[in-house]
């Protein structure tokens, strides 16, 4: 045995397999919560293997890449979906596999099936984040809010990936909850995804001169049907002070130039539609004067958790489906889902008692802190530790 292998067997260093079915550009949860898991273990020591659909990544130490679905007539609309889906690759999948000590699995699609099935037949740990409720699928054949359908995606995911696991890896107990209603208790740990370091209150940050006599809304999220941007611009629309709210729709996504049309009618004052760096979003946070979090659909919104984090006092959707209502630390913080006369309401009250936003806003920061990166990166990784252990029979 080798010093190495001694070394991991000891439980210091691991080697971890990362199964991406979606990766590429950090502009949706999933990507971001993979490569903040991919970058912290890394520089824990630990040795990385990453299975992913990025072309990019070819060749760079590590990065097991395979070929990307070919959706012909639909591939226009995957790319406005700003995501790349991975092609499974039999001999990619079992070479980054082979000889590692747990396979952590991000999306329960084909390449987490195919790592899974392997990982199983090798008597390696495996792991999994529940990163996609079922109307993230069925939103996309229109079939959103056919429970039948909901229930159907569930029991599939439980057969294609998790009845396999040794632990699921929850964001939020909502989604525990809901997943279980379908398929029963399974072993888990409920860990956020987390927020990034940078992701903090900055008095420095001034509105932009072209906004200085604008009130600016802000919500960040993709665009797509069940983030529910058209109740936000109606929203605003109903607003007594729609002629002086700044709209910003952070983000990117399918439904982009629907919802600029949309918005042409509602609004006279044109949102602004952009995908920011971390850092540009940063600074647009902090000179915001509202976050809004519209979204029906929901696992846990880290870009929600990013707002809160910077001071921003949040009015969110209280919808039954989205675990983002779990973090209104008032009735004031939440408006009736798809309810756009209700959120003019709240927004006009917040924006109408400055001194009460204030005060809220510091409520918030302190909240927040649960959501610290550097904590829900370590039971990330005490998790992966624990799986390792028990099928090790250590």
């Amino acid at each position: 045995m080798s010093v190495l292998q001694k070394i991991i067997r000891n439980g210091s260093i691991m080697v971890v397999t990362v199964a991406c079915d979606v990766l590429g550009s950090e502009n949706n949860g999933t990507s971001t919560a993979a490569m903040n898991l991919i970058r912290y273990l890394k520089s824990k020591g630990h040795e990385v293997r990453v299975i992913c659909p990025d072309s990019g990544r070819k060749g760079e130490p590590g990065y097991f890449v395979v070929p990307t679905m070919n959706f012909h007539i639909f591939n226009d609309y995957v790319a406005k979906n700003g995501v790349t889906i991975a092609k499974p690759d039999k001999e990619v999948i079992m070479s980054a596999v082979e000889g590692s000590d747990v396979v952590h699995v991000m999306m329960p699609f084909f390449i987490g099936h195919y790592a899974c099935k392997y990982a199983v037949e090798k008597g390696i740990a495996v792991t999994a984040g529940f990163h996609c409720q079922a109307e993230n699928l069925t939103n996309h054949f229109f079939l959103m809010n056919i429970q039948a359908a909901n229930k159907l995606a569930y029991k599939e995911f439980y057969r294609l990936l998790y009845k396999y696991c040794d632990c699921i890896h929850y964001p939020t107990q909502f989604i525990c909850d809901t997943f279980e209603a379908q398929v029963g208790p399974t072993n888990h740990y409920i860990i956020s995804n987390g927020v990034g370091k940078e992701f903090v209150y900055r008095p420095d940050v001034k509105k932009p001169e072209k906004y200085k006599d604008n009130i600016v809304i802000l919500f960040t999220g993709r665009y797509s049907r069940e983030k529910s941007h058209k109740v936000l611009i109606d929203g605003v629309s109903l607003s007594k002070y729609k002629d002086k709210i700044q709209l910003i729709l952070a983000g990117s996504g399918p439904q982009r130039d629907n919802l600029i049309k949309y918005a042409a009618k509602k609004l006279s004052i044109q949102p602004v539609f952009n995908f920011f760096s971390h850092k540009e979003l940063v600074e647009v946070i902090n000179y915001s004067d509202l976050y809004v979090h519209p979204a029906e659909i929901e696992i846990e919104a880290i870009s929600c958790v990013e707002a809160i984090s910077c001071g921003k006092t949040p009015i969110i959707s209280n919808s039954e489906r989205s675990a983002t209502r779990h973090f209104a630390l008032s009735d004031k913080n939440l408006f009736k889902c798809n309810d756009p006369a209700d959120l003019a309401a709240k927004m006009d009250y917040w924006i109408e008692h400055p001194e009460e936003r204030e005060e809220c806003s510091r409520q918030y920061i302190g909240f927040s802190k649960q959501f610290s990166f550097d904590s829900c990166m370590e039971r990330m990784e005490q998790m992966l530790f624990d799986a390792v252990k028990v099928k090790k029979g250590a």
